[in-house]
């Protein structure tokens, strides 16, 4: 990881790991402070592209390392991270959908490499997609099913036992809603 890169991360997780202790609570935490950091980007590129979905990919991995520093519940962060990215990338009209997969596959292997819960936290962040669809606008089904698929791709590069783990956590109805996977997926890891 090159020195901005890391500087996005660790600024990330100080900012996590403050305002958890500050509060107690993870969800808003994490909403808020993602939803700042994707935002300015955003505005400041003029668009999503590689560079943003990369910078979403340090975001996620400094709140998710910011969580487990302080010990919070990682399918909150999830969620809270998801619905952070959605209304960042809400705020100024882009691409959604491919953000919301792309966002949920890098919580799932961000958490792997802490190993945290994966589990939890692909449906945390299906929740989150849920949530955030349904604050701006997108079409809930559309975002649920673009979070799980995300997170259970992401979790099938892992390995085929991450894989299984994720697609039965966000398999069926979460928050309501029915969660559809999109196929194929193969293990690329044993």
């Amino acid at each position: 990881m090159d020195a901005k890169h890391k500087g996005i991360t660790e600024t990330i997780k100080d900012e996590i790991v403050n305002a958890i202790k500050g509060t107690g609570e993870v969800v808003s935490a994490a909403v808020s402070t993602v939803s700042g950091v994707v935002t300015n980007t955003i505005r400041s590129a003029g668009k999503i592209g590689t560079s943003t979905m990369e910078m979403t990919s340090d975001v996620v991995r400094g709140a998710i390392q910011g969580v487990k520093e302080v010990g919070g519940d990682l399918g909150s962060a999830a969620k809270g991270i998801v619905l952070g990215v959605i209304r960042g990338v809400g705020q100024v009209g882009t691409q959604a959908f491919d953000t919301i997969a792309a966002t949920a596959g890098s919580v799932v292997k961000n958490t792997a490499d802490l190993a945290g819960d994966v589990g939890s936290a692909a449906k945390g962040a299906v929740e989150g997609a849920i949530d955030g669809a349904k604050e701006i606008g997108l079409n809930v089904e559309e975002a649920a099913s673009a979070a799980a698929t995300g997170a259970v791709k992401a979790a099938y590069e892992i390995s085929a036992e991450v894989g299984t783990k994720v697609r039965n956590a966000v398999t069926g109805t979460i928050a309501g809603i029915k969660v559809i996977v999109k196929e194929p997926f193969k293990s690329e890891k044993k």
